[in-house]
């Protein structure tokens, strides 16, 4: 025996351990051999054998099975066996008397956990605020102020649309509330939000691996969610039509596009292990199907029981058979597409015959085939889902879109609150799961949530309006930062609502982050009067670096650029290649496109810079910006910068900047001081 001056520590040396290596088979998922090792009073507890017997290491079970050099005992059973360092840890702490704290927490069982509870609307609290976000945000304490009207127009119009106002809106002095209703109304809401929705289901143009193909087709499931969105679809029905349109009872064309959802994944057309692969499409879209709705990681129990959350494979498996009547239509390695009247659409179609069997997969392999399973969704969720999901993809896409279900709402929910406050309530908007992160203003995502499905009946466009008008989202981000003392702030902890902080919860709510690149670029267009405003159809190819071609073997066919006035149509219209990402996309973040993408990466990288101020792209947006200010200012100076600075940046320049500016076109022509305006941290940020 040892000391007990020389014993470990269990808070500082055992517990760490334990939960690094052991508790993914023994804590409140998996409790192999009935042990939990995840809360001190559970590890004297023990099994159905007893792991620990204090003062005795040479008899305790835990440490025997550590020592263990049989492969059947020996533990962990997987990955590098413990460190000399950590054996000696754990003899040390059970020679010692395995002291644990008395008032240790005892973890809740999994189906304790948040997400997993029905959603009920809590009250609003008390508070000085009328809008029920501020009330729930603020509580008794003051708000911060609003941010200018300047600024906050500019902010509305780049967050709904994408696109700056222009100066007619500028000068239009209609009431906040009726432009946001206003917004909501244009179609430039629907190409906006979209592209918003397609970062989560993984759309591209193209099915990546080698020979990267165009998906034909596809872009008319990109156009069916920006219609979606502008003619505020109800969100349950547009999960429904995404995951089972084709099974409707009132089918159409909309409906059998929508389900190209089920198709976008990267895809090879000429795979090694062809049995694989096809298990590698289907957990393609079981694992966005749980992302995206659901805000689970299913996907991570295709080889064995997931390690961390209530997921078992053969959950996974269950929500396999749902699709695996699926297939994909091709001819050799082409790709075909299903005709739903006169018109070529990208889905999958049902196998004809007799529908597959499917089996749980030993280790994930096609070849070692386990139990046979019939479709259901996760046995987590509830026995009404389970029951829905046997009757077919309808009834695991009505199950999912169902007020009974405690994830859906509240993940929807959350992405929005997202995009508009540049971080989620849940900072995990795909993992809503135990390893997610939990919500920093729980009540206040269930009263969104509830309200979302009751009071706005699934409307998406009621749950901006409602979002945009309170308080939280319209207060000054520059006020927030110098009370928070923060450059670039996080969503504020749950605390105290007293005032004993300036804003209380909501001072650090709404956060200060750079514009996406598809409103960087399509607010280039706009200020300098390039923008097409061309809607739908086949996606356009805008020019790339030849340096971009030269490491393809077909590179004066791999890509032909459009025209000038194409490639001048919104950015959500881009040719997503998997394999030729465009450069300006690629290196200002743009969403990666092989799986779902629960929020765009802010990099901050010398590339961006470069290509905001030497790239083709930016130069020629310049020029034709000069071009504009001359047809519509003439030839004064003063006219000329009061106007460029109204259009880019909704602001008339200072007295020190029309001076600096004047100065620089003394030396310097227009373009280059456009190009100036472009670059300016003001036009790349909403503010």
């Amino acid at each position: 025996m040892c000391s007990v001056a020389s014993a470990a520590d269990y808070e500082k040396d055992i517990k760490p351990l334990l939960k690094e290596r052991c508790v993914a088979c023994h804590g409140t998922v998996k409790q192999k051999g009935g042990l939990r090792l995840d809360a001190g009073s559970l590890i004297l507890k023990g099994g159905k054998h007893s792991a620990v017997t204090p003062g005795h290491s040479d008899t305790s079970g835990l440490l025997q099975r550590v020592l263990s050099t049989d492969p059947d005992e020996q533990m962990p059973p997987e990955g590098a066996r413990l460190t000399a360092s950590q054996i000696d840890a754990l003899r040390q702490w059970i020679d010692s008397g395995a002291k644990v704290p008395n008032n240790e927490p005892v973890p809740k069982s999994p189906a304790e956990h948040w997400s997993f509870q029905p959603v009920k609307r809590p009250a609003i609290p008390k508070s000085a605020h009328t809008h029920p976000i501020d009330a729930f945000v603020f509580g008794l304490a003051d708000a911060p102020p609003a941010t200018t009207p300047r600024a906050l127009l500019r902010r509305l119009h780049l967050d709904l649309t994408g696109l700056p106002p222009t100066i007619a809106e500028q000068e239009s002095a209609l009431p906040i509330d009726t432009i946001i209703d206003n917004l909501l109304t244009r179609p430039e809401y629907g190409e906006r939000w979209a592209r918003h929705w397609l970062d989560v289901v993984r759309y591209a143009d193209s099915n990546g691996y080698e020979r990267d193909a165009e998906k034909p087709f596809v872009w008319r499931y990109r156009d069916y969610v920006i219609n979606a969105l502008n003619n505020d679809k109800p969100f349950d029905r547009f999960v429904i039509e995404q995951i089972a349109g084709d099974e409707l009872p009132d089918k159409s064309l909309e409906s059998h596009i929508a389900t190209g959802f089920l198709r976008l994944g990267h895809w090879d057309d000429e795979p090694a292990d062809p049995p694989t692969d096809r298990f590698d499409q289907l957990d393609d879209i079981v694992s966005t199907t749980g992302q995206a709705f659901l805000g689970l990681t299913i996907g991570c129990a295709r080889c064995h029981d997931h390690k961390f959350e209530p997921l078992s494979q053969r959950d996974y498996y269950s929500l396999v058979a749902v699709f695996n009547p699926l297939e994909r239509p091709r001819q050799g390695r082409t790709e075909l597409t299903v005709k739903i009247g006169d018109t070529e659409v990208y889905t999958l179609k049902q196998v004809a015959g007799t529908l597959p069997l499917t089996h749980v997969l030993l280790r994930g392999s096609p070849s070692r085939l386990g139990d046979r399973v019939e479709p259901a969704s996760p046995a987590i969720l509830s026995e009404t889902a389970a029951t829905l999901a046997k009757k077919s993809r309808l009834g695991l896409a009505q199950w999912i879109a169902s007020e009974k279900n405690s994830l859906t709402a509240r993940v929807i929910v959350n992405r929005v609150w997202q995009q508009h406050f540049g971080q989620g309530l849940v900072s995990t908007a795909n993992d809503f799961g135990l390893m997610g992160a939990a919500p920093s203003h729980p009540e206040l995502l269930d009263w969104l949530a509830h309200w979302f499905v009751h009071d706005a009946k699934w409307s998406l466009k009621k749950l901006h309006r409602l979002m945009l008008t309170s308080r939280a989202w319209q207060s000054s981000s520059v006020e927030q930062r110098a009370k928070s003392g923060e450059s670039n702030p996080a969503v504020a902890s749950p605390g105290s609502s007293s005032g004993s902080s300036p804003y209380a919860l909501g001072s650090q709510l709404y956060r200060y982050r750079r514009l996406e690149v598809e409103a960087i670029r399509d607010s280039m267009l706009a200020v300098s009067g390039q923008l097409n405003p061309k809607r739908f159809g086949p996606a356009m190819k805008p020019s790339i670096p030849a340096a971009a071609l030269e490491a393809n073997t077909d590179k004066d066919k791999i890509w032909k650029a459009s025209d000038e006035r194409e490639a001048s149509r919104r950015s959500i219209y881009t040719f997503i290649k998997r394999g030729l990402v465009v450069p300006m996309l690629e290196t200002l973040d743009l969403a990666d496109t092989v799986s779902s993408c629960p929020q765009r990466q802010v990099t901050t990288v010398a590339p961006q810079a470069l290509t905001l101020f030497n790239g083709d792209f930016v130069n020629e947006q310049a020029r034709h910006f000069a071009a504009r200010l001359k047809r519509e200012a003439g030839d004064d100076a003063t006219k000329q910068i009061t106007l460029a600075c109204r259009l880019a940046l909704c602001r008339e320049p200072s007295s020190d900047e029309l001076t600096k500016m004047r100065a620089f076109l003394q030396n310097e022509p227009l373009e280059q001081l456009c190009r100036v305006i472009l670059n300016l941290n003001e036009f790349v940020y909403p503010e």
